[in-house]
């Protein structure tokens, strides 16, 4: 099973390396992918946190790596962005509300890293496939299927779909319809923010990570992505919907089980 887990954005060194010391124990059970990001370009407000910027954030992402040994996902949000972080992680995220964008789906194809696109909160899924195809069709690929997508290095993300203002929903059907086009990372903590809100912050309801993530893995996908930090409250950026590493192994022993009960074991 594929696992991405780490804050939701480099807070510092320290915070990076405590973090990714909590994660120790999930980088030999599963296929573990650190994630964290040097950008948060589409915070609310312009006063928001946006992280230490992409050569700080890198240098700080390769240390993840030298030290721990873990695979990076971090985002890219502009084409010029993409080289660049294609020389430390191992995953190139494709922000949600970018999952449409042409030259930033080609630029990551040309990469030998793996693209995750994350589907937009106004997406069919179903749609989906187009964006799955610009990105196959650039790595000499022309038809869309589950096989071709997992060959050529291509992931799909779902993390809810708006519902009216300041709300998502999880439509469980959309972890079916986009598994015939590629991998299907299910992100159980974007899926309960609350987008907007008091005083430009977007907030969330943690407390429904671990039911959404019973139900994701009883439709059967390939992954999940946990936003994590040891002190959500206090974190800089997409705290109330982050979970604790207590709260993450936990949820992981029910997925395990949902896991083992569907291979008959």
């Amino acid at each position: 099973m594929i696992l991405i887990a780490g804050p939701c954005v480099i807070e510092s060194k320290e915070q990076i390396f405590k973090i990714a010391e909590y994660l120790k124990p999930y980088s030999e059970k599963y296929d573990f992918y650190f994630k964290a990001s040097y950008d948060k370009a589409n915070r609310t407000s312009l006063d928001s946190y946006r992280g230490p910027g992409i050569d700080k954030g890198l240098e700080i992402l390769n240390e993840v790596k030298e030290k721990f040994g873990y695979k990076l996902l971090t985002d890219v949000h502009e084409t010029w962005q993409v080289k660049k972080a294609a020389e430390v992680v191992d995953v190139l995220q494709i922000p949600a509300f970018l999952c449409r964008q042409t030259d930033l789906l080609v630029e990551a194809a040309k990469t030998d890293k793996i693209v995750n696109i994350k589907k937009g909160q106004f997406m069919n899924p179903a749609d989906m496939k187009y964006s799955v195809l610009k990105v196959l069709k650039t790595r000499g690929c022309n038809k869309v299927s589950y096989e071709n997508a997992k060959k050529h290095g291509v992931w799909l993300t779902e993390r809810g779909t708006t519902f009216g203002y300041g709300n998502l929903v999880v439509d469980m059907r959309s972890l079916v319809i986009m598994r015939e086009f590629a991998p299907v990372i299910f992100d159980a903590t974007h899926s309960v923010q609350m987008p907007g809100g008091a005083g430009g912050k977007s907030s969330g309801k943690r407390e429904f990570v671990p039911f959404l993530s019973k139900a994701a893995a009883a439709v059967g996908i390939d992954g999940f992505f946990f936003e994590t930090h040891y002190n959500p409250d206090e974190a800089l950026s997409d705290g109330p919907n982050m979970i604790t590493p207590d709260m993450l192994e936990d949820i992981l022993k029910d997925v395990d089980c949902i896991n083992k009960c569907q291979k008959g074991e």
